[in-house]
């Protein structure tokens, strides 16, 4: 039989806050059990004394386009992977989607198959791959470079829908997408999300009923509420049962309006994304997009006409800054790293929350909310 490691002295995560008292005892890559700190199981355990510091349920990043000064882009391999999931293991992000920006055809085949790889290979952090393009409406392409756009058609959804080691996310804008191929996606367990869109709100909310499940970067790249035209905005914080992400940087949306779609959204439906760009764990500021040099300065990832690119931001500084900027309690913070994403990709059976059975992914972290160590599946790094 396995060793059993506790983890003891901490203040471990629960639904109403951090708690005394607890040890988490891990055996192979699950959790085995939360138990009281006098349990005898514990007794018989490694022991591994976490000092008084926050234990919180490792962090799940759906949108993470770069870091480490790699951009997945660049070059779709294993190894980009391998460097980029590095790069915010760091910051505690125990589980990540990879993000490809729209490119080529040749290039989003060479990215599935890279994810894929990675998995099979038991790269720590790859849970799939979130495929940000091409099917997006030039309107709102952000920093994206529309001449690459292109509609959806059936050997995309052959190639999207083929049956994949990890979780595929797809941003599509509903406007440019049918129903039917939506539902097509959706129905084959592809998880379907809307952004960089102008669509309307009726628009919208066809697509939510075909099986969108989400909105990527939630106001930026989309039509927003106004009185009379609910737009994206509208149709995704009025919609109870899809998830929305959001960017807590302090740039891409203002903490009052972050405040105001996380009152609107039912509980369990926000989530802390980063849309990380290479400059996260890396000393160089610049990279390049599609031609394009982006430069990381004060913070914010933009081009030379003011684009935003992406962010500089990890998952730490987003769940401080859902803390001290939106003034969220830390419990709901943590599960908006956690919890919510997992459950929004479909793996909330098994990761996102400390307890029994679940992927052992977690994160220690100090009274100021930065990252002492993590462990995947069981395995500790500093």
């Amino acid at each position: 039989m396995s060793a059993t490691t506790a983890l003891v002295n901490g203040r471990v995560m629960g639904e109403h806050g951090p708690r005394d008292g607890l040890a988490v005892l891990l055996r192979d890559e699950r959790i085995l059990a939360v138990c009281p700190a006098d349990d005898p199981r514990v007794a018989a355990a490694q022991r591994h004394d976490l000092g008084g510091r926050l234990l919180l349920p490792g962090f799940i990043d759906v949108q993470v386009n770069g870091g480490g000064g790699l951009l997945f882009n660049d070059a779709p391999t294993v190894e980009t992977l391998r460097g980029i999931a590095a790069a915010h293991r760091k910051y505690g992000t125990t589980g990540l989607l990879p993000t490809l920006i729209t490119d080529t055809p040749t290039v989003m085949a060479n990215a599935l198959d890279a994810v894929d790889a990675a998995i099979e290979r038991g790269v720590p952090g790859i849970l799939g791959i979130h495929l940000e393009g091409p099917f997006l409406a030039g309107a709102r392409k952000g920093i994206h470079d529309s001449a690459l756009f292109r509609p959806l058609g059936e050997d995309d959804l052959a190639l999207i829908c083929k049956p994949r080691l990890g979780v595929v996310m797809l941003t599509l804008a509903p406007e440019c997408v049918s129903t039917d191929t939506i539902r097509r996606l959706s129905e084959a367990g592809v998880v379907v999300v809307a952004g960089h869109t102008g669509a309307d709100y009726a628009t919208t909310r066809a697509a939510l009923d075909a099986g969108v499940r989400g909105f990527t970067h939630l106001y930026n790249a989309m039509t927003p509420l106004t009185s009379r035209e609910p737009g994206v905005v509208g149709a995704a914080l009025e919609d109870a049962d899809s998830w929305c992400g959001l960017i807590v940087d302090g740039h891409h949306v203002h903490p009052a309006s972050l405040r105001v779609a996380i009152a609107a959204k039912a509980r369990g439906k926000s989530v802390l994304v980063t849309d990380a760009m290479p400059p996260v764990g890396s000393d160089r500021p610049d990279y390049v997009l599609n031609g394009q040099t982006i430069v990381m300065k004060d913070g914010i990832c933009q081009s030379d006409d003011g684009v935003l690119a992406g962010s500089a931001l990890d998952m730490a500084t987003g769940v401080r800054n859902l803390v001290q900027l939106v003034g969220l309690p830390l419990a709901e913070a943590s599960r908006m790293a956690s919890a919510y994403p997992a459950d929004w990709i479909g793996l909330g059976a098994t990761h996102g929350r400390i307890a029994a059975g679940q992927r052992a992914d977690l994160v220690l972290l100090d009274d100021a909310l930065t990252v002492q160590g993590s462990w995947i599946g069981g395995a500790f790094a500093a």
